[in-house]
């Protein structure tokens, strides 16, 4: 009878070990990164446009954890016509009010790639912040995200952004328009200033998508 009860209770200690440890592992199973897609976010700005005015106006504060635009601190990009801005580093231009303080530790890295095969951090030092007269991301036609020919914002294709997080987390995103409703062909009288883009968002430590 002892021998038995001795056979059970080791049975026992085997099948409860088995279910702890395929717990363990489905605890250290990665969550899948999913990709997300944006669409017409606007990004309206004043002057600017050959309007001879400066531009100004408030920013459109996103956060990929969230994924929405917020009005708090929390927010990892911002977007103002074609400027694109990152929470980390300083303000760009000190005198425009529309332009949030940095209040993160956010970076960028542009990646030459597309969206799919950008699966690994690129290298720390790739990384860079918004400062005094300088963006991360250049606001200008051919050195940032987009191309500007007979009027009309085309993204580049093949650039990927990956944006190091307010909060130190990453991302990844690719602009796919930037008119409303994302026509194939936008043309002079599409509405601008309304992006469209993926993203995927990586909340975990590790560091690939």
């Amino acid at each position: 009878m002892k021998t038995n009860f001795l056979k059970f209770s080791l049975l026992a200690l085997v099948l409860f070990t088995a279910s702890c440890s395929s717990d363990d592992d489905k605890n250290t199973t990665p969550e899948v990164v999913v990709t997300t897609k944006v669409s017409d976010l606007n990004a309206p700005q004043t002057g600017g446009g050959g309007t001879g005015l400066p531009t100004g106006g408030a920013y459109t504060k996103f956060s990929f954890s969230e994924n929405k635009v917020v009005t708090t601190d929390k927010w990892d990009i911002a977007f103002r016509g074609t400027f694109i801005i990152v929470n980390g580093g300083a303000k760009v231009n000190v005198d425009d009010a529309g332009e949030p303080a940095r209040t993160g530790s956010g970076a960028i890295s542009i990646v030459s790639n597309t969206f799919a095969a950008v699966t690994a951090f690129p290298a720390t030092a790739t990384f860079k912040q918004d400062a005094a007269t300088v963006y991360a991301i250049p606001g200008v036609s051919g050195q940032g995200w987009y191309n500007y020919a007979n009027t009309i914002i085309s993204p580049i294709a093949g650039k990927v952004i990956v944006v190091k997080t307010h909060d130190g987390k990453y991302a990844k995103f690719e602009i796919l328009s930037y008119y409303k409703g994302a026509p194939t062909t936008p043309t002079a009288e599409s509405t601008s200033r309304y992006y469209t883009f993926n993203f995927a968002y990586q909340a975990n430590s590790t560091t690939t998508f």
